[in-house]
């Protein structure tokens, strides 16, 4: 994943009012309301935003699909993550939001609309994806590995070489697999070697990934690999040349383990048509770090279901986003958190899922391609600025 970026802008200089919660139920409820009533959310809407590649069009509380049923505790540790490093425009919430992680759903509710206003993101017509939004997936993968060469384990996973901010592009993926300068480059920078070339291709274009490495003395242990870097060529889609190959019609994963099983002998030719590599270091998982993803753009660990990767140049990191989606693998209306990047993830509505590690999430994340729309809640001090 990209390196953070935290996005405050000329938005971000503000700071909130203190908030005062009520007796016992924990919200300030508007003038007049009845006990453990919602705010009120009639009042006059702020003017439209833009935001880089962005406008933002401010919306009723009502207009988000699903807000009165998504159970937001399972939100709430992801936007505690997110207040580790929240930038300017969010920090001074924070506390609140900390305060809040042992509130009750009502009592996060009605501080979110006291708090927050929501804007439903639309991109501007010459943007890239203005065509529609569109929602895919990405997952931490869970795989054996080996810490020396032997039978069976023979992929290298590396580190990222001493030349490469030397030379730039660095090798392709081909050129790294059969030139000698470049094989002697990488020589002592292998972390563990893996026993399927395809495997390490997902964990390369995934960015990180979890190994269960047996050691030479027999023993296994747990690690996370985290992006380090990369050779600096353009990432170019398996799928999409196996498409343009006209060698299949099912460009998902299963689709082009099938197509390698029917084609052994063209498993460079595949692996070679994607110039780009990956660089890892490798870090401990304790039993606190094994419960949440790899750290995304934004500098904190994601969390499965509610952290999504996004274009910065749209919404900012840090950012609560309320997110709609349905199609034939999942149907989604849930507070998540704007906390990562990609290559590949460019557009106003445009956000890939953070499914967690493993074959299921492997699953989701591999066939995930639907529909989207998205809503920012944007702190409502800001929302005149």
């Amino acid at each position: 994943m990209a390196s953070a970026a935290i996005v405050g802008t000329l938005w971000g200089c503000a700071s909130a009012p203190p908030y005062n919660p009520a007796p016992q139920a924990g919200i300030a409820a508007a003038p007049g309301a009845l006990p453990g009533a919602l705010p009120d959310d009639s009042g006059p809407l702020p003017p439209a935003l833009q935001r880089g590649k962005s406008r933002w069009v401010p919306v009723r509380w009502a207009d988000l699909p699903g807000f009165a049923d998504d159970p937001l505790f399972e939100a709430w540790n992801a936007w505690i993550k997110s207040c580790e490093r929240p930038g300017p425009t969010f920090a001074p919430l924070c506390a609140e939001v900390r305060r809040l992680s042992i509130g009750t759903g009502e009592e996060q509710r009605a501080w979110m609309m006291q708090r927050l206003q929501p804007y439903r993101v639309e991109p501007l017509a010459s943007s890239p994806g203005a065509d529609g939004g569109l929602l895919t997936g990405y997952y931490e993968p869970l795989m054996d590995a080996s810490r020396l060469p032997g039978p069976g384990y023979t992929v290298p996973l590396y580190r990222p070489p001493a030349s490469l901010n030397q030379r730039r592009p660095w090798y392709t993926r081909q050129e790294i697999d059969t030139l000698p300068e470049a094989q002697a480059a990488l020589r002592g920078h292998e972390i563990a070697y893996l026993a399927d070339p395809i495997d390490a291709l997902i964990l390369q274009i995934q960015g990180s990934g979890r190994l269960r490495i047996t050691e030479p003395d027999g023993s296994q242990r747990l690690v996370r690999l985290a992006f380090a870097g990369t050779n600096d060529q353009p990432y170019q889609s398996v799928g999409r040349w196996l498409l343009d190959q006209g060698a299949t019609r099912d460009a998902t994963w299963p689709g082009i383990r099938a197509w390698l099983a029917q084609n052994p002998q063209r498993v460079n030719e595949l692996l070679w048509s994607n110039p780009r590599t990956v660089f890892f270091k490798e870090e401990p998982l304790s039993g606190l770090d094994a419960a949440f993803g790899p750290r995304g753009a934004q500098g904190v660990a994601l969390t499965p279901g509610r952290s999504i990767a996004v274009d910065a140049a749209s919404i900012p990191y840090g950012t609560p986003v309320w997110l709609a989606s349905s199609g034939a693998q999942v149907n989604l209306q849930k507070l998540v958190l704007a906390q990562d990047t990609g290559s590949a993830i460019v557009g106003a509505v445009r956000a890939d899922y953070f499914a967690g590690w493993g074959t299921q999430a492997g699953e989701l994340a591999g066939r995930l391609k639907q529909p989207l729309r998205l809503w920012v809640l944007w702190p409502k001090q800001l929302a005149a600025q």
